[in-house]
């Protein structure tokens, strides 16, 4: 079981590595945008921080676009680099070349439906990625599609191909997702902050501080030393 962080901001990926409990980032085109920055620039401030599994995603209509630009990233960014393709023929096909030829992790995204998730693991995926609340989004289940593909990866003994349950809304999704078979759940930062509370632990954490402090109240101040 492992929890990567999608997002591309550096800060909020750094704040919440140092707690030991993150395996990996994803990122895609529209996170990147959204920081700012160049991609190349927030790849190596992450590896710079310790993280080594990184979704790079790579753009364009053609098998050979998508190997190049996965070939640039493995070359500069190494064992960190996990390539990220589309669910699509020509993503496939470049998957197929990345993953069997030069020994690239591969992550299949934009994946709706088990048949892509069966076609991602025969042409090699080191993952693929059902997007769940984008499914639930558009009046269907997306955690549903996680069952469906753990359970055909069972039956068929699927073993190098990895669940990566994306798109995640809200902490239900990611407790969900691991329940029906993901082996990775991305989330937003926030969702991550989220897993953590609970209005009962506040309770019983202000119940036993308060507690704690009244302890020497209750001790005689008499008491020889043994």
């Amino acid at each position: 079981m492992k929890i990567f962080l999608d997002t591309a901001d550096v800060t909020d990926i750094s704040d919440r590595f140092s707690s030991g409990l993150i395996d990996g980032v994803t990122t895609n085109p529209t996170l990147i945008y959204k920081s700012g920055r160049s991609p190349d620039k927030v790849y190596q401030e992450l590896i710079d921080l310790g993280l080594s599994d990184i979704s790079m995603e790579v753009v364009g209509q053609t098998k050979g676009t998508l190997i190049s630009q996965g070939l640039a990233l493995s070359d500069k960014f190494g064992d960190c680099a996990t390539i990220k393709v589309p669910c699509t023929v020509e993503g496939l096909k470049a998957c197929q070349e990345l993953s069997s030829n030069h020994g690239i992790r591969v992550n299949v995204t934009l994946v709706f439906s088990a048949a892509q998730a069966i076609l991602a693991a025969k042409a090699g995926a080191s993952y693929v990625s059902p997007f769940v609340g984008r499914l639930n989004d558009n009046s269907m289940c997306g955690i549903s599609l996680i069952r469906e593909i753990n359970e055909i990866y069972k039956a068929q003994e699927v073993r190098t191909t990895k669940i990566l349950s994306a798109s995640i809304r809200n902490v239900r999704d990611v407790i969900q997702s691991y329940h029906y078979g993901a082996d990775i759940v991305t989330m937003p930062p926030k969702v991550f902050d989220e897993m953590y509370g609970h209005v009962l632990t506040d309770t019983g954490v202000g119940i036993f501080e308060k507690h704690w402090q009244e302890v020497p109240d209750l001790l005689p101040c008499d008491l020889d030393p043994v």
